[in-house]
C-alpha cells in the first residue's frame, strides 16, 4: 500500500484581492528546526484543477518541505499530450524560480497488471528544499483539457533526512511566505512552449508493483524472469565501491514484493535522471531517496527503477534491490529491461556532458556487470525486443525479434526518448573505451634523473618514469616500468610514476598500463644510457687581455677553456668571481676583471647524465704605468682625469720609445687615439711584431688597442716606437696591462 500524506488546502486574501491557496500540515513542527534530526520520506499529492482556459493548474500553494516533484495522472499507459510546467519557492531564499519543464514522455508499463495502482506519471525534477508550488499543465498546441489524462496531480517528494552526514548538516533556513502583491505567485505566467522530452526511467518490462506481471502479449525468445535469487557469478573486472541502499537511506518497507531476477545481463543502458546539474554532492543520497520514493509512491512500481545511480562526484549508488552483484530485472528501458541494467546519471545532459568522475563510475559499473557473463563493454549483442515501437532515431522493433545493440547502450537507442542527453549520448564511445580497455592516452611525460640529447636520454643510474593517461585510474589495474622489455617496477593503477635504478650500459625504458579487463598498451621505448664518467676540461680556464677600454678596476679579458664528454656535454659554468651558463661548444667569452686583485675563476662542465667535473686557475691583472717604462728619446708628461692615474706619455718626436718589462702570460698596450693620432711600431722579446695606427675619428682614452698572448707565463718585453707618421707624428701613451 502506498503511503501518502494528503494537505488540507486553506486560503489567504493578498493586498490585492488576490487568492493564494496554502497547505497545512497537522501536526505542524518548527520549519527552521527541519534537517536537523532524522525524518522519514513523504510524498504529497496535490490535485490539478481544471480553468475556464482549458488547462490543469495549482495555484501558488505553500506547502510543507519538499525537494522533489513531479506530475501524475491516473492509468499507466496513459500519456501526457502536452506540457507540465512547475516553478517551486526556496525554503532557504524565499524566492520563487522561473517556470520549468517537467519531461513527461516516459516510457508505458509493457502490460500492466489490472486492479493495480502503478500511475502515468512524469519524470521527477529535483528543485531542492523548496515551501511552495505553482503547476499548469496544458495539452499540446493549447487545445482544451478534454484530452488530457485523468486524475493528474502535482506529487511532492520531501526525501528527508536519513543519513548520519545529512543530520550533521546545517539546515535550510526558513523564510516566512510572502504575501504582497509583488510577491504573489499567482500572477498569471504564460507557459513556455513544449520542449521535446527527455525522460530517463521507465516501468519494469513485466511487473506490477504488487505482484508479477505477465511477459508482454507479443512472442519473445527471451527468458521470463526469476523470483528465484540466482548465484552471483564472479567478474572479470573488480567490483567497484558503492553506496548500499542502507547507506543512502532506503526505506525497505516502500518495497515490500520480492525482486525479480533476469538469466544475465547482455547490456547496459545508461540514462540521466533528468533535473539540475547544479546538486552538491552532499545531497546526492536525498535525491536517490527521493527517487525511489516518485518511483514506488507516485508512478507505483516496487522498487526505484534504475539498477544503478551514479552523481556528478563519481559516487555509485544501489539502485533496485535483489543485490548489486545479481542479475536484477529494472525498470529503466521499455521493451529491453529483461536482458540489461540500467545506469542513471544524476543530472541533465542534454547540453552539459557528464563529468569524468560520473563517465568513470558508469564505464567501471559497467565493465563489472557485463564481466559478469563475459561480455565485452565495447563489444555488439543482440537482444529480444519485448515491446513493438520505434527509437529516438526512427529505428522500428518488433516484439520477438533480435536486434544488435552496443553492449553500453543508451535509452535512445532502445526506446524514443532523448535520454540520456545528446552531451551524455556523445560520451558513450568513451565510456565504452574506459570500460573495455586498453589504457587510453598513455604516454611518458617526463624522465627524472635523466637528461635528454636527440631521442637519446643519459643517467648516472636512478630514473623516475613519470606518465599520464586519458582512462581514470580506478579503471587501471598497475603500471609496469619496463627496462630492456622485462618489468622492474610496478606501481598502482592510479599511481603517476615509479622509480628504479639502471645499471650501466644501454637500456631501452618504457611504461607498460593493465587496464582492468587485463588488456595492456605499453608506451615506444626510450633509449637510455647509464654513465658515470665526468666530463673532461682538455683547457683549463685561462684568462688573455683583449682590446677595450681599461679603467683602474676593470680590465678587458677574454675567459677561454675547452671541456669534452666521453657520450655527450650538456653545459659549462662559471661559478666565480661571478656566474654564467654556457654551452657545449662555447670555449671563450668576453669579461672584465679586476686589475692588483688576484682572482679564482672556476668553471664546472655537465653531461646529459649529471656526472660534473669542475676545474679553476687564479689570475692577477697588473697595470703598468707609462712612467715605469724605460724610455729613449723626448717624451712629454700629461695630466688628466681621462688618463690611467691622471698622467700619460706623449710623443711626436720619430724613434722615441717606451720599453716596459714584465712577467705574465698576456699583455695589452694602452693607449688615447684621436684623429690626429699618429703610428707606432710594437716590438716584443727586441721582434718587431705589427705596426698600430691610433687614428681615430672620435677621442678615446685609455684604449687597450694591442694583444698579445702567450701559452705560459714567462719573462716578456714590449717596447713602443714612435714611427713620425707625416702630418701627425705625436702618440700618446697610457701604460701595458699584462696578466701574472
Amino acid at each position: 500500500m502506498k503511503r501518502r500524506a494528503w494537505i488540507t488546502l486553506g486560503a489567504v486574501v493578498l493586498g490585492g484581492g488576490g487568492l493564494v491557496t496554502y497547505a497545512v500540515a497537522t501536526p505542524s513542527q518548527d520549519p527552521a528546526a527541519a534537517g536537523r534530526a532524522k525524518r522519514p520520506v513523504k510524498v504529497y499529492d496535490l490535485a490539478l484543477k481544471g480553468t475556464t482556459s482549458g488547462k490543469r493548474e495549482l495555484p501558488g500553494t505553500q506547502t510543507k518541505q519538499f525537494s522533489m516533484l513531479g506530475v501524475s495522472w491516473a492509468g499507466a499507459t496513459k500519456r501526457l499530450h502536452g506540457s507540465a510546467q512547475v516553478r517551486t519557492r526556496s525554503l532557504e531564499t524565499g524566492a520563487w524560480t522561473a517556470w520549468k519543464d517537467l519531461e513527461a514522455n516516459v516510457d508505458p508499463l509493457e502490460s500492466p497488471e489490472a486492479g493495480s495502482e502503478t500511475r502515468g506519471a512524469s519524470e521527477p525534477l529535483w528543485v531542492g528544499p523548496s515551501d511552495g508550488v505553482q503547476v499548469q499543465v496544458v495539452r499540446k498546441n493549447g487545445s482544451t483539457n478534454s484530452g488530457l489524462p485523468k486524475g493528474l496531480q502535482v506529487n511532492l517528494v520531501d526525501p528527508g533526512v536519513a543519513t548520519t552526514a545529512e543530520m550533521k548538516a546545517k539546515p535550510a533556513a526558513y523564510v516566512a511566505p510572502a504575501v504582497s502583491d509583488s510577491a504573489s505567485p499567482t500572477d498569471p505566467v504564460t507557459p513556455t512552449d513544449p520542449v521535446t522530452p527527455t525522460d530517463s526511467a521507465s516501468p519494469s518490462d513485466s511487473a506490477a508493483p504488487s505482484a508479477p506481471a505477465s511477459a508482454s502479449s507479443a512472442p519473445s525468445t527471451s527468458a521470463s524472469p526469476s523470483a528465484t535469487t540466482p548465484t552471483a557469478p564472479p567478474s572479470t573486472v573488480p567490483e567497484p565501491p558503492m553506496t548500499s541502499r542502507a547507506g543512502w537511506g532506503a526505506d525497505e518497507s516502500l518495497s515490500p514484493d520480492p525482486s525479480e531476477y533476469n538469466p544475465d545481463v547482455k547490456a547496459v543502458f545508461v540514462h540521466h535522471s533528468d533535473g539540475t546539474n547544479d546538486y552538491s554532492c552532499a545531497d546526492s543520497a536525498s535525491i536517490v531517496r527521493g527517487i525511489y520514493a516518485y518511483h514506488t509512491q507516485t508512478n507505483g512500481w516496487n522498487d526505484i527503477g534504475y539498477n544503478f545511480l551514479v552523481d556528478k562526484c563519481g559516487t555509485i549508488f544501489e539502485g533496485r534491490k535483489g543485490g548489486v552483484d545479481r542479475p536484477v530485472l529494472g525498470a529503466h528501458t521499455y521493451g529491453w529491461n529483461r536482458e540489461s541494467a540500467g545506469i542513471a546519471v544524476l543530472g541533465d545532459h542534454t547540453s552539459t556532458g557528464a563529468t569524468n568522475a560520473a563517465l568513470a563510475s558508469v564505464a567501471r559499473i559497467a565493465a563489472w556487470k557485463l564481466g559478469q557473463y563475459n561480455a565485452d563493454p565495447v563489444s555488439t549483442v543482440k537482444l529480444t525486443a519485448g515491446a513493438t515501437q520505434t527509437n529516438y532515431f526512427g529505428t522500428s522493433f518488433t516484439a520477438g525479434s533480435q536486434y544488435t545493440f552496443n553492449r553500453i547502450s543508451a535509452h535512445r537507442d532502445g526506446y524514443n526518448t532523448q535520454c540520456p542527453g545528446s552531451s551524455l549520448y556523445g560520451q558513450l564511445p568513451t565510456i565504452r573505451a574506459w570500460a573495455s580497455g586498453p589504457v587510453q592516452g598513455l604516454k611518458v611525460t617526463s624522465l627524472s634523473g635523466a637528461g635528454q640529447s636527440g631521442s637519446t636520454y643519459y643517467t648516472k643510474g636512478a630514473i623516475t618514469a613519470k606518465w599520464s593517461t586519458t582512462t581514470p585510474g580506478s579503471l587501471i589495474s598497475k603500471f609496469e616500468l619496463l627496462v630492456d622489455g622485462k618489468a622492474v617496477a610496478t606501481a598502482s593503477g592510479t599511481a603517476t610514476s615509479v622509480g628504479t635504478t639502471l645499471a650501466l650500459g644501454t637500456h631501452t625504458v618504457a611504461v607498460r598500463a593493465v587496464h582492468q579487463s587485463g588488456k595492456t598498451t605499453t608506451t615506444p621505448a626510450l633509449n637510455v644510457v647509464a654513465e658515470t664518467t665526468a666530463p673532461t676540461f682538455t683547457t683549463a680556464p685561462k684568462l688573455s687581455l683583449r682590446t677595450g677600454t681599461v679603467n683602474t678596476s676593470a680590465v678587458p679579458v677574454t675567459l677561454g677553456w675547452k671541456a669534452t664528454d666521453n657520450t655527450v656535454l650538456k653545459s659549462v659554468s662559471l661559478l666565480t668571481p661571478t656566474t654564467a651558463t654556457f654551452g657545449p661548444t662555447t670555449a671563450s667569452s668576453s669579461r672584465t676583471a679586476a686589475s692588483g686583485t688576484a682572482s679564482t675563476w672556476s668553471m664546472k662542465a655537465y653531461d646529459y647524465a649529471g656526472n660534473t667535473r669542475t676545474s679553476s686557475a687564479s689570475f692577477t691583472p697588473m697595470i703598468l704605468q707609462e712612467t715605469s717604462a724605460t724610455k729613449s728619446g723626448t717624451w712629454t708628461s700629461r695630466s688628466s682625469t681621462s688618463y690611467l692615474g691622471g698622467k700619460s706619455y706623449s710623443s711626436g718626436s720619430k724613434a722615441a720609445s717606451l720599453t716596459w718589462t714584465f712577467t705574465g702570460r698576456s699583455a695589452s698596450w694602452v693607449a688615447s687615439r684621436a684623429s690626429s693620432s699618429g703610428q707606432a711600431y710594437v716590438y716584443v722579446d727586441g721582434v718587431k711584431v705589427g705596426t698600430v695606427d691610433l687614428k681615430s675619428s672620435s677621442t678615446l682614452y685609455r684604449q687597450a688597442i694591442w694583444t698579445k698572448s702567450w701559452s705560459s707565463s714567462a719573462k716578456h718585453t714590449v717596447k713602443i716606437v714612435v714611427v713620425g707618421t707625416s702630418g701627425r707624428p705625436t702618440i700618446t701613451t697610457d701604460g701595458l696591462v699584462y696578466i701574472k
